[in-house]
Formats: C-alpha cells, structure tokens, sequence
C-alpha cells in the first residue's frame, strides 16, 4: 500500500509570507510618520510655545479660570520683555508652581506703590504714574511698596489686585524665571484672543 504524501502547499506559504512582509512595511511606515511627528511636534512644545491653564481669580477680568493659553516661548529670547504684556513665570518661592502676571516694573527702575497709585522712577530721571486701563476691578492698588529692580528683574502684578499674590509679596521676579507671555487664549471658544507684544499700559509724567 503507498504511503501518499502531501507536496508543499507553496502558494499557501507565499501569500503567509507576503501577509507578514506588508504587515512589517505597515508598522515601519507608522514608526516614521511617529519619529517624524515627534521631531517636529517636540520641538515646538518644548522650545517654542507650550500650553497652560489659568487657575484663579488674580488675573480677571482679562484670565478667567481655567481659562487655556498659549504660550509664547520664542520672543523673549530674541528681545527683552516689555511693559504691559502678561507673562507666566516660576513662582520664585516654589518653583514648581507657575504664576501668571502682567509686567509693571522694568530692569532699573524704582517702583512705587501708595496712596493706591503706581510710580515708576527710571535711570533717566523720568518719573510716572501707570494708567492700567485693564485693572477694572479695583479702583485702586493697595499696599505701601518701595523697591528698586536689578538689571535682570521685573515687577509683576496682578489685574484683579485685591486677588492677586504678586510682586508686592514675593518681590521682583528674574526673567530666568519667565516661560515665556500669554499669546493665544484657546478655550473657552467665545472668548477666543490673541495679545500681541504691544503693551496697554499709558503714563502719566509726575512733575517734581
């Protein structure tokens, strides 16, 4: 009695082995769209915006609450921060923690707060009062503050000043500790903005 044997099923195999060989070409395609993504998204989120939610009452009415930011990572590499503009920094007293602030007081100058007024005294001799038509709900900024800025600090507030924990507690804050300023509010979607670097703040030139 013959034994019958079975020849290779080669057609079987060669569609096995093509089913394997595209599924390989698949996941190497994928792995890099992934690398290619990452060296371009990376990049971008580590060295040139970032994304940041607002958590309080200190800068409102212009940050609500959870309100989400983008932030602007680049400028301030390439120029110094100007008055006016809303930065995010380090918390100098925990670093871990990140503050949301507008600048007020620039390197060199003398900042003077009293009688809910805010003067600032500069190396060339001039001296002003801030108008800040964004601080609107206060009629007047509180405390008796008298400080001279270093050449690398600046003097940060909050908009809503009777809420707000800023440089008149924990003092000037160095630009090292500065992420980067507000630039794109994303959420909610009805209050959609984009702050440009042209500050709004005004002065009023005080008369010895």
């Amino acid at each position: 009695m013959w034994n019958k044997i079975k020849s290779p099923d080669f057609k079987n195999a060669a569609e096995s082995s093509g089913g394997i060989k595209d599924a390989l070409i698949f996941i190497w395609e994928l792995v890099k769209v992934i690398i290619i993504s990452l060296a371009i998204i990376l990049p971008i989120r580590y060295f040139l915006i970032q994304p940041f939610y607002v958590k309080g009452a200190s800068m409102q009415p212009n940050f609500y609450d959870k309100d989400y930011l983008i932030i602007d990572e680049i400028s301030y590499r390439l120029r110094s921060p100007e008055r006016g503009e809303v930065v995010i920094f380090h918390y100098p007293r925990d670093r871990s923690q990140y503050f949301i602030k507008r600048i007020v007081g620039l390197p060199g100058e003398q900042v003077i707060i009293k009688n809910g007024q805010v003067l600032i005294s500069n190396n060339q001799g001039e001296n002003f009062e801030l108008v800040e038509p964004y601080v609107t709900l206060a009629t007047a900024t509180s405390g008796n503050i008298d400080i001279s800025l270093g050449p690398i600090e600046y003097f940060l507030l909050g908009d809503n000043r009777d809420a707000s924990l800023d440089s008149r507690s924990f003092g000037a804050v160095k630009i090292s500790d500065f992420i980067g300023r507000a630039w794109i509010r994303g959420w909610p979607f009805d209050r959609w903005a984009y702050f440009s670097n042209s500050p709004t703040v005004t002065i009023l030139p005080i008369t010895p």
